[in-house]
């Protein structure tokens, strides 16, 4: 007992047990019930130590000590018994280590918050401090954690998550003593081992490759989040289809590409200087974050390479895949672009052409399948309203920010394809189109989809971009004929006069892109009642004149049979109402002048 301090011990005054491991010496359990001082610790053998109030200045450690004094009063009681002074001599301290050691063994336990400028010592696993770290804290080998900022932020390392550090009874001291190991007496003290990546700058520090990595199972989550962080930031930088770029990222990574695009410094292979500074110009102004933020706001996310939303065809791009995609709408980009197909055509198309492309749109949508195009003009529009307006699906790909609709013209269509299906860009916010980006743009459509279907296009129109991309990454080319004069189909006979494929609705067209056995209904002409007569009667009742009458023995010697049979097969034929009889001839009835016309065909 001390008296007017206000501690209590449990028992007399010191209760002593065996060590737990079977060590020498004597165990000792305290309880302070008073406001104990927050700087106990904990030693070899203690499992942890809290404390409410404000440390004390002048607490010490000796090198070689394996306990830490909690005043320099020697109003504490250590480990086996004795007073503990300012300062401990190398050897003493602590009972039986976990590592089967000898001496006494001490579990202290305090009520208070632990001390917030405790750091993780050599060998220790974890450490996280709610302020302001000490200034004097340094990093020091063989630690796995480290603070994040010197703003208080939490550090992440390999260990546990909590406030303060563990370390298996580890003291809490100023300065690690040399030999000490983590999970057996290794002190937390200002010393913090820097293990970050390869690289300081704390968690998160940027996209530029900095930050810390760690072997717990959420540094997995935290590297995925830098490196779409980074695919924002290059998407920004770079061109859509830059190839390029595409290659920099393949060989050395997303987060290594930008790191040197915001330091600028020496170009990387591939590209001129001016070229450089115009990327290097680019990256000074891009913001990653605040593109996020933006997508945010219009209802839109970033879907990047490797996610479970990533269409899978988009890698048959190579270099010239895109860094993710924005995406506006609730369905899955990957699930739907599994059966999709495009239709794309003219701007200036004509009527013959915009039926054609509603037509074909809402019997894929009929079918099941996603209609995908450019939102333009024209047929991109038809094909759009047709999917729409059969109930169906349908996407469409734009060259600019997916929350800027281009055309202007089509802002309410496209504001109604992100509410029933998908808007897609690889353009970050805001940005806005050129005539080159509409190219690119086309082999996203292309990749996306099982096949491309051309429904007018000129010599020079950019849906026979979409139609050369298709056809190079092994995808099904399909076109709508149009009439021989028209310069607006010119483009697309030229396709047919290749390996394109004619279709001229929407079963022809699921007859290539769909799965075995996904045949289109046999094409035939209408069914005629002559149709349904036997041969020898057909033959008899083609054998009577269009007009005027014929006598049995013409018809016989028409028909090549007997008079006998053509006058049977006559009375036959009257029977059904093709042939009337008038004296000695016989006279076709207007039923069967249409009948037999038209199982006759044009002449």
């Amino acid at each position: 007992m001390f008296p007017g301090r206000g501690d209590e011990v449990e028992g007399d005054a010191v209760t002593r047990a065996a060590a737990e491991d079977g060590g020498t010496g004597s165990a000792e359990r305290v309880r302070a019930t008073a406001a104990p001082r927050e700087d106990a610790v904990t030693g070899p053998g203690v499992e942890w130590v809290r404390g409410p109030a404000v440390p004390r200045e002048d607490a010490v450690t000796a090198p070689g000590a394996r306990d830490r004094s909690a005043a320099a009063d020697g109003d504490d009681a250590r480990g086996d018994g004795a007073p503990v002074g300012p300062q401990l001599g190398a050897g003493q301290g602590a009972g039986a280590a976990e590592d089967g050691g000898t001496g006494s063994a001490e579990r202290v336990r305090v009520t208070a918050a632990p001390r917030e400028d405790a750091v993780a010592g050599p060998g220790v696993e974890r450490v996280r401090g709610s302020a302001v770290p000490r200034d004097g804290a340094v990093t020091g080998p063989g630690a796995r954690g480290r603070s994040a900022a010197a703003k208080g932020d939490d550090a992440r390392g390999d260990g546990v998550h909590g406030d303060g550090a563990r370390g298996d009874g580890a003291p809490v001291g100023t300065q690690p003593a040399a030999g000490q190991r983590a999970g057996g007496g290794a002190p937390v003290g200002a010393v913090v081992g820097a293990r970050v990546g390869g690289a300081p700058g704390g968690v998160g520090a940027g996209v530029d490759g900095s930050g810390a990595r760690g072997g717990r199972p959420g540094d997995g989550e935290l590297l995925a989040d830098r490196e779409r962080l980074g695919r924002v930031f290059l998407a920004r930088v770079l061109e859509p289809g830059d190839e390029t770029g595409g290659r920099w990222v393949r060989e050395r990574g997303v987060l290594e590409v930008a790191r040197r695009l915001r330091e600028g410094g020496r170009a990387l292979p591939g590209v001129s200087e001016k070229r450089w500074a115009g990327l290097c110009a680019r990256a000074e102004r891009a913001d990653p974050r605040r593109d996020l933020a933006d997508a945010r706001s219009a209802g839109a996310r970033f879907v990047v390479p490797g996610t479970a939303e990533w269409p899978g065809q988009l890698d048959d791009l190579g270099d010239a895949r895109p860094l993710g995609l924005w995406v506006r709408g609730g369905p899955s980009l990957r699930m739907w672009a599994l059966r999709s197909v495009a239709v794309v055509g003219a701007r200036a198309c004509t009527e013959y052409g915009a039926h054609m492309a509603v037509t074909l749109a809402a019997g894929l949508a009929e079918r099941g399948w996603v209609v995908v195009s450019g939102g333009a003009y024209g047929i991109d529009g038809a094909a759009h309203r047709g999917a729409l307006g059969a109930g169906g699906a349908t996407a469409a790909v734009l060259a600019c920010g997916v929350d800027r609709p281009y055309p202007p013209g089509h802002t309410a269509l496209i504001t109604r394809i992100a509410e029933q299906g998908l808007v897609v860009g690889e353009l970050p916010p805001g940005d806005h189109p050129t005539p080159s980006r509409f190219i690119l743009r086309n082999r996203v459509i292309a990749a996306l989809t099982r096949g491309t279907v051309v429904v007018e296009a000129a010599y020079r129109s950019g849906s026979l971009v979409t139609a050369r991309a298709a056809r190079r990454l092994g995808r099904h080319v399909m076109g709508v004929p149009g009439p021989a004069t028209s310069a607006l189909s010119a483009g697309v006979h030229e396709l047919l006069r290749g390996d394109a494929v004619l279709v001229g609705d929407a079963a022809e067209v699921v007859e290539l892109v769909g799965d075995m056995g996904e045949l289109p209904p046999e094409r035939r002409g209408p069914v005629l009642p002559t149709d349904l007569l036997e041969p020898r009667t057909r033959q008899v009742l083609s054998g009577l004149p269009g007009r005027g009458t014929a006598t049995p023995t013409e018809v016989a010697r028409r028909a090549q049979t007997t008079v006998d049979d053509a006058i049977a097969r006559l009375y036959e034929l009257r029977a059904l109402g093709y042939v009337e009889r008038h004296g000695d001839g016989w006279k076709l009835t207007r039923q069967a002048m249409i009948s037999v016309r038209g199982g006759r065909g044009p002449c």
